[in-house]
């Protein structure tokens, strides 16, 4: 279900809200990179970390046109460090981020790997690769769209797929990649498909479904929720979606912590119509509420996918996949009292990129990010993306 979202999402490209966004005010974008595809990779999905000085990410394409694991100098000096070859021996299409542990890279990948659902690896700076775990499409689950957390050396994830019901897990793995199920989703009101990571508070884990909870259906529309997993595997829901004019739907994105208070994103619901997404808030006691619904082009973005939000003291920053002044997607910053600033309207080729699906990194002040289209490169299809950079 969810890859067949992705593919679609990179192919192609009335009621009042109580919040409106503010005209952009300056804010300096710059491409990084553009990809070339082929052997370079193309349509990065995920956003990138920095170890170091030195930018980390993934994307699709590669060598074998399975994926790639890439390396770059804030200037833009880019080297693969890894070629996805797919089953059996690899895993294939990375769509999440990486995490640094102690140097050392790790990540997932959707497919490939021993049984086809995919892996868990980890790779160091210079290229030595390892697959560590291949789902198996049972019990264990498949299909992890999402990155890992580490707590404590141990790795925490969820794969959206498989699981004792088929409706995806939250997992944890030892560094020797030994799997162990903490939660399988029953597919019903307590969610189905998470494709988002986890962030751990205070020892428990949550997340988000997007789909599912108490309101999914022909009528609610494809609904959601926002999950909490102890880790002996009890799991609560926190807030289910409903998708009226109140409401988000279809949350993709993973969520942050700010002093307790968990934010977040969805791609559809909200207060327009039709729905183009929204910003939330959620207590870890449940109390919900939509701090802005994004209207669209000209003056505000449309449809955050995985753009987790980052936090820079009390300011939320995130991208919106498209909207903006071109409907191209935008960089915004957002007020804890839910007013949205958009810093960069996406143009696209060849100048600048446009769809980032992503979220953003700060690197002393300055904004990274990844497109998935976009760039100096092209094919008949689409144009392969890049890594900019935004100086808000």
């Amino acid at each position: 279900m969810f890859l067949f979202r992705v593919i679609n999402f990179i192919l192609i490209g009335c009621f009042l809200p109580a919040l409106v966004a503010v005209p952009a005010r300056a804010a300096s974008e710059a491409v990084v990179y553009s990809f070339r595809g082929g052997t370079d990779g193309f349509g990065p999905l995920a956003g990138l970390i920095n170890v170091g000085g030195t930018l980390y990410g993934t994307t699709w394409g590669g060598r074998y046109n399975k994926g790639t694991v890439f390396k770059m100098t804030p200037a833009g000096v880019k080297t693969v460090l890894h070629s996805f070859r797919g089953s059996p021996s690899d895993g294939y299409l990375p769509d999440a981020g990486l995490i640094n542990v102690g140097g050392t890279l790790y990540g997932t990948t959707v497919g490939g790997g021993a049984y086809g659902g995919g892996t868990v690896f980890k790779v160091t700076p210079t290229g030595v690769y390892k697959v560590l775990h291949s789902f198996g499409r049972g019990k264990d689950g498949a299909g992890p769209v999402a990155g890992l957390i580490n707590v404590g050396g141990t790795l925490y994830g969820t794969t959206s797929d498989g699981g004792a019901y088929g409706f995806g897990t939250v997992f944890k793995m030892t560094p020797a990649g030994v799997v162990t199920v903490l939660y399988s989703f029953k597919g019903g009101t307590d969610g189905l498909d998470p494709d988002a990571g986890l962030v751990n508070v205070g020892g428990a884990f949550y997340g988000t479904t997007a789909y599912g909870g108490a309101y999914t259906g022909p009528s609610q529309g494809y609904g959601g929720t926002v999950f909490k997993v102890t880790p002996t595997g009890v799991e609560t829901i926190l807030h289910s979606f409903g998708g009226d004019p109140s409401d988000g739907i279809q949350p993709e994105a993973g969520l942050i912590n700010v002093g307790g208070t968990l934010y977040g994103t969805t791609y559809g619901g909200g207060a327009y119509n039709p729905s183009k997404g929204t910003v939330f808030k959620v207590t870890l006691g449940g109390v919900y509420k939509v701090l802005h619904s994004f209207g669209g082009a000209p003056s505000d973005g449309a449809h955050p996918f995985f753009a987790r939000l980052i936090n820079i003291a009390g300011t939320l920053y995130g991208t919106t996949s498209d909207g903006g002044a071109y409907d191209k997607g935008t960089v915004f910053k957002m007020t804890p009292a839910g007013v949205v600033t958009v810093l960069h309207s996406f143009r696209g080729y060849p100048s600048d990129g446009y769809l980032p699906s992503a979220g953003l990194l700060n690197v002393g002040g300055t904004l990274y990010g990844t497109t998935s289209k976009g760039g100096a490169y092209c094919n008949v299809t689409f144009c392969f993306g890049t890594v900019f950079k935004v100086t808000p």
